[in-house]
């Protein structure tokens, strides 16, 4: 059964976009990623949210832009949004509500991964008690503004527990299971 996993790199100071939803920042930190390597052939489809489907692009200007994982993926993606385009997208199916987006992109999935992109499907992933795992690659960089990896002021705590640390000469990674 497929589990749901939040992926994203950040800047130390908590950010994985900065003001405006700019990406362009993490293009110095991208690289050789062994974890990343491995996961990709575990992710069966992605659920992003409408905000990160149409953003910025970290890989802007070069062959590998508007690919998820900067090409290195190829399947089904589910956006949830109450504002579809008025042309299809091939490859990309949109859903207006949560339950319906989640339910499909684990059926597209199969026993792999959804790998969940953008902080606020994630923060709605979490409080419905959906998210499974949680993958953050910290940058050496402050970005002192943007989107926080995790923003639910008043929300409660959620404990995670460690599955796996890896450290790289452009950021760190550690890989979290939800605990409850």
């Amino acid at each position: 059964m497929a589990k749901l996993l939040y992926s994203a790199t950040m800047s130390l100071d908590g950010f994985i976009a900065g003001p405006g939803g700019d990406m362009s920042w993490l293009a110095d930190h991208l690289g050789d990623n062994p974890t990343v390597a491995g996961l990709i052939p575990q992710v069966g489809s992605i659920l992003s949210g409408a905000r990160s489907f149409r953003g910025d692009d970290p890989h802007r200007g070069t062959e590998n832009e508007g690919e998820a994982f900067g090409g290195g993926w190829e399947g089904r993606q589910f956006v949830l949004t109450h504002h579809p385009p008025a042309e299809p997208v091939p490859g990309v199916t949109f859903v207006g509500d949560l339950d319906t987006a989640v339910t499909a992109a684990k059926a597209a999935a199969g026993d792999g991964y959804v790998n969940v992109i953008g902080a606020d499907v994630a923060r709605q992933c979490v409080e419905a008690g959906l998210m499974d795992e949680v993958l953050v690659f910290t940058a050496p960089v402050l970005l002192g503004d943007g989107v926080r990896l995790f923003d639910r002021p008043g929300g409660a705590r959620v404990l995670l527990e460690q599955v796996q640390v890896s450290a790289m000469p452009h950021c760190t990674g550690i890989w979290l299971r939800v605990a409850g």
